[in-house]
């Protein structure tokens, strides 16, 4: 099978990625090694040129953008579609899939069947953000949306909630997890685990909950003083530019004295480096806003860590509380810390929850398991 993935977020080293890139590349990479032919066509968002490359297998096209005012989604689009026809022609394509805007403005090949991974959309985010649905996206959406055959949503509750304002048009729809790379996901018993490190991987930014956590600090800080947090992650950027972790140091950090020293931002790191950062912290803790699935907290459990994530959205789909992990309200600072200090302070039964998290993951993101179930769904639309 040819399955051809249209995304801007495909990883290129050197360069920061977000959640989706990380997925794409797993499971594009485990199709090649079992005998499926992968292609990744996006904007190229890094160089700016046009770039082509075989990644272990993977075939990534990374189209040189087109910038004119009001015609740049335009051209874009076009330059998309172009390349998909070049790789149809040489090796035909069986499976398109991409994120929920993906499809508006691709030209549909007759013989080639399109996917959409619900991710989190615009109307998704916009409500959990409580901000204005564009209607620019909005309509590019609901396009999109119309011109799928099929549906895989990582999570019940992306597809219960994108339900709320996307019709499906009866079309397939599967719950699919996204997977865990269990061969670079797993315990590392010759890092030592650094006592009072709580550590936070993702996109810095709002909706991770990033705030939350670093304004529960000053209680964590109270009753622990010796705690130390580490944050990993891109950064992310408002609309006029500013930086958010500029904001979160200039406008948050500053206003905690001497506690800020306790407070440390560390930058995007590699996924062979993250996982040792998850071996190395006694508590991971992600205590997003709102979440699709969330992929940092599995890989985290995956490597044998307590993880402290958010009560909200997904949440309770990836963590049993006090079973395979903790929960959290996002939006309770005092709910934050109290929670992070009943991990620093209950040990053998942190333990014990970090043992039950690893094997829940073992069961739930296998790569076999996730990869099989996939390629399941897209042989039943083709066969539609």
């Amino acid at each position: 099978m040819h399955i051809c993935f249209i995304t801007n977020e495909y990883p290129k080293q050197n360069y920061a990625h977000g959640g989706i890139g990380s997925f794409i590349y797993t499971m594009s990479h485990q199709l090649v090694k079992i005998g499926h032919q992968v292609s990744v066509v996006g904007i190229n968002v890094y160089t700016k040129i046009d770039e082509s490359q075989i990644d272990n297998g993977v075939s990534v096209f990374r189209v040189k953008p087109r910038v004119i005012k009001g015609l740049t989604w335009y051209l874009n689009n076009q330059a998309v579609n172009k390349k998909i026809n070049e790789i149809h022609k040489q090796s035909p394509i069986d499976i398109i899939e991409t994120a929920e805007l993906g499809l508006a403005f691709i030209k549909k090949i007759k013989s080639i069947k399109y996917i959409i991974r619900l991710h989190g959309g615009h109307h998704f985010f916009a409500e959990a953000e409580n901000r204005k649905v564009s209607w620019w996206k909005g309509f590019q959406e609901k396009k999109s949306f119309k011109r799928a055959d099929g549906f895989i949503a990582v999570s019940k509750f992306v597809k219960t909630h994108t339900s709320k304002y996307l019709s499906y048009h009866n079309k397939p729809i599967e719950i699919i997890m996204s997977p865990i790379n269990l061969e670079i996901f797993k315990p590392k018993p010759d890092i030592k685990i650094e006592e009072n490190t709580i550590m936070f991987a993702g996109t810095v930014c709002d909706k991770k909950g990033v705030e939350k956590l670093i304004k529960a600090m000053p209680k964590v800080l109270q009753l622990r003083p010796e705690v130390n947090l580490y944050i990993y992650g891109r950064d992310w950027f408002f609309n006029n530019g500013r930086s958010y972790v500029s904001f979160l140091k200039e406008d948050i950090i500053s206003n905690l004295g001497k506690l800020k020293a306790h407070i440390h931002f560390m930058g995007a790191v590699p996924i062979t480096e993250l996982v040792n950062k998850y071996a190395s912290a006694e508590v991971c803790v992600f205590p997003s806003l709102m979440e699709t699935q969330g992929l940092v907290a599995p890989e985290a459990m995956a490597v044998g860590k307590l993880v402290v994530f958010s009560e909200l959205g997904p949440g309770t789909e990836t963590v049993e509380h006090k079973k395979t992990g903790l929960l959290c309200n996002p939006y309770d600072e005092d709910d934050i810390a109290d929670t992070i200090l009943w991990a620093l302070n209950h040990k053998t039964e942190a333990n014990k929850i970090a043992e039950n998290a690893r094997k829940f993951v073992l069961s739930n993101f296998n790569m076999d398991i996730v990869i099989s179930k996939n390629l399941e769904f897209y042989n039943f639309v083709i066969n539609q």
